[in-house]
């Protein structure tokens, strides 16, 4: 457990760019719905930089991830369990 077998397949995230804002910002109340992850916990990830592969910016004061660069970070992150 917690290794990574090769033949795994990441889920494809694709619907994700169709329903997005070009930007989402951790203030949105789906948040977690969206992504699977708190806003608080993306702060925390955010801080080590965890997160780093992903476009972000300060947008009406509260950080925000760019669509195309957040879904390949979550697809990275995903696999299909069969």
């Amino acid at each position: 457990m917690g290794t990574q077998d090769s033949k795994q397949q990441h889920a494809d995230l694709t619907i994700l760019r169709t329903i997005l804002p070009p930007f989402l910002s951790r203030r949105n109340p789906k948040f977690r719905e969206l992504t699977g992850y708190s806003p608080r916990t993306f702060a925390n990830m955010d801080s080590k930089k965890e997160t780093a592969s992903i476009t972000k910016i300060m947008l009406g004061g509260a950080v925000s991830y760019e669509r195309e660069s957040l879904v390949n970070w979550l697809e990275s992150k995903s696999f299909i369990v069969t």
